[in-house]
């Protein structure tokens, strides 16, 4: 058997601008996605804490230490910037052998811990 489980978390993230004229997408700061172990057009679930709305969608990188976290394309309708959001990635894990997933908790600002 084969499950799918959680294997990267990024949580107290904040979004950073809405683009609808874009191609679609979230595009987030790169120290952030390898913080969670997530990586590029990787599928994505966006929690967003303010009006419940959960999208799915794929990761675009955004520049390291931009702490840039934005709705691109229709996801734009579904989040205003300001709006405290997570972001879960997922993986296809054999039967037993599941590990912890990597969860970043984001301070202010979109700051990763140990970082200004």
């Amino acid at each position: 058997m084969q499950r799918i489980l959680l294997t990267g978390k990024i949580h107290g993230a904040v979004i950073t601008a809405v683009r609808l004229h874009y191609t679609g997408s979230i595009t987030i700061d790169r120290d952030i996605m390898d913080a969670a172990g997530i990586v590029p057009f990787e599928q994505v679930h966006v929690l967003n804490l303010n009006n419940g709305e959960r999208l799915e969608t794929y990761t675009i990188v955004g520049a390291r230490g931009s702490r840039r976290i934005e709705l691109n394309g229709p996801a734009a309708r579904l989040g205003e910037i300001g709006d405290p959001v997570a972001i879960l990635s997922y993986g296809v894990c054999p039967d037993g052998t599941a590990a912890a997933p990597r969860v970043v908790k984001l301070k202010a600002g979109n700051r990763l811990p140990g970082r200004r």
